[in-house]
């Protein structure tokens, strides 16, 4: 069968439909996931991937201080009626998506949702970001998704440090907080680590979609035997451009600033439960992170290591991450860590 190149026309055709004129009221527009052939993988994969991609969900928006927020929902599937919630929150530059083959495993418990943070995935972009808006995005997915009253939230890398200021705020308002493999770092430790570089000057545009997917890579960098999940996340990661095909993220929310609020200080004030899951083979998670991360939070809450997991513990290890997210989740719903 022969592929088909998706070109910069094919991406200016995009463009053209994409710049019609829409409005974001205060209430979410929910649409079907039209289907495209360039998000399909190539790469050989598993059944449970395969059904997991299938599994039907709804794409939304609604609009939190000002900006349209991008999320996918998944109905609850299990027997129960009136099922918990759980919103899933991506790392920095990524997306909903990340997390799209392992929702449905959640799904069968809870009523999912898994969003784009302001400046990334198919969110808008805002003249500047910090995490106080990133947890008011945050909370107005949860209720506009209906995820009910004291939703459970998931965040990982980046994400994981805009959930210690949703959950500093907004405590009483969650079920738990689940912290996956984020730095908070204390003090000693990050005055030896330089912050990242700023992303200056235009993004780099694309003019053949296929060539930009073979170019995508995970920062930090790490092997991941799982590449058929390292495509599906690179096929979800551009949007068309003049010209062609870009990565789905403002450069202006991807600055070095956004790693220097008081995170250990909004984990500290964190009130409902908590928990953090970090992997066994982290290069950005050092024992002595999880040991200043463990006394931030106290001695009742679970420190969870994954097994030859690394930064990104759902690719490399997905089925290992999502049972033992299940495990602790289950254990909360029945009453545990008060």
């Amino acid at each position: 069968m022969r592929r088909m190149r998706s070109t910069a026309a094919d991406a200016a055709a995009i463009l053209r439909a994409q710049s019609r004129p829409t409005r974001f009221p205060f209430v979410s527009i929910a649409s079907p996931l039209p289907k495209d052939d360039r998000l399909v993988v190539r790469t050989p994969a598993p059944d449970w991937f395969h059904w997991a991609v299938a599994v039907p969900r709804q794409s939304r928006r609604v609009v939190a201080e000002g900006c349209p927020i991008h999320y996918l929902l998944w109905p609850h599937t299990g027997a129960t009626a009136d099922a918990p919630g759980l919103l899933l929150v991506h790392g920095g530059g990524a997306h909903a998506n990340w997390w799209s083959f392992l929702a449905p495993f959640l799904a069968r418990r809870f009523r999912v949702a898994a969003m784009d943070l302001s400046g990334m995935g198919d969110s808008g972009t805002r003249p500047r970001y910090d995490a106080t808006l990133r947890a008011a995005e945050m909370l107005a997915v949860c209720e506009d998704s209906g995820l009910g009253r004291q939703p459970f939230v998931v965040g990982h890398s980046f994400g994981g440090y805009m959930l210690t200021r949703m959950a500093s705020l907004y405590g009483d308002r969650l079920g738990g907080a689940v912290i996956v493999d984020t730095p908070i770092r204390s003090p000693e430790e990050t005055a030896s680590r330089p912050l990242p570089r700023r992303r200056d000057g235009p993004k780099r545009i694309y003019p053949d979609f296929e060539d930009a997917v073979s170019r995508f890579r995970l920062l930090p960098a790490q092997d991941c035997a799982n590449a058929f999940i390292v495509e599906h996340i690179a096929r979800h990661s551009l949007k068309a451009a003049p010209g062609g095909w870009e990565w789905k993220f403002d450069n202006g929310a991807m600055g070095p600033e956004r790693f220097t609020e008081p995170f250990s200080d909004y984990l500290r004030a964190v009130t409902c439960r908590r928990a953090y899951i970090h992997g066994a083979r982290s290069a950005l998670v050092t024992p002595a992170t999880v040991a200043w991360i463990a006394g931030l939070m106290g001695p009742a809450a679970p420190v969870i290591e994954i097994p030859e997991a690394q930064h990104h513990i759902m690719l490399d290890q997905p089925l290992a991450f999502v049972a033992a997210l299940c495990a602790l989740l289950e254990v909360w719903l029945r009453g545990g860590q008060d």
